[in-house]
């Protein structure tokens, strides 16, 4: 595997990703982008798009009327939630996020409940503590990390166990 950024290619040159003006791949790891859309409307989708969409259909997080918390404002994990039909809950330390995620996004609530939530999505790359976020989900509920410190998170056992909790990386 060779990644697309900051990876090695086979004569030792580093890949630029994004940032390139060329790059070579296969076809079947390409999507043409019809002309009419604009790159900078289409770039949310292939990336924090990705990120989101994935894990939603992977883990059967996409059932309408479930519903689903955000932790950290992810504008494509609200909107594509909102669009499969599922309740969603915006979990984040500002309060001036509120507005953005209720108004503007469409998400159902900006709460801090415990209990309640079916699945979460946690997009946060800083380090946080997890524990919290798993009180917040209902018996059976997924807690599915997207975000990726560059340190390991602290999760305890115990936290998943009561409830028949899970989690998905």
């Amino acid at each position: 595997m060779i990644l697309s950024y900051g990876g090695k290619y086979y004569n030792g040159t580093t890949t630029c990703g994004g940032y390139s003006d060329i790059m070579v791949l296969d076809e079947h790891l390409m999507i043409k982008i019809p002309d009419n859309l604009p790159l900078y409307a289409v770039a949310p989708l292939l990336c924090a798009g990705i990120i989101v969409y994935i894990p939603l259909k992977y883990y059967g997080l996409d059932k309408a009327g479930m519903h689903l918390g955000v932790v950290g404002l992810g504008h494509m994990a609200v909107k594509f939630a909102k669009d499969m039909g599922l309740k969603v809950t915006v979990k984040d330390t500002s309060p001036n996020i509120k507005n953005e995620a209720v108004v503007h996004l469409g998400a159902d609530a900006f709460l801090l409940v415990k209990g309640t939530m079916d699945n979460i999505i946690d997009r946060i790359s800083a380090m946080h503590a997890l524990l919290s976020l798993t009180g917040l989900l209902k018996a059976n509920g997924t807690l599915v990390k997207v975000g990726a410190p560059e340190k390991p998170l602290e999760l305890l056992a115990f936290s998943l166990l009561t409830g028949k909790r899970k989690q998905g990386l």
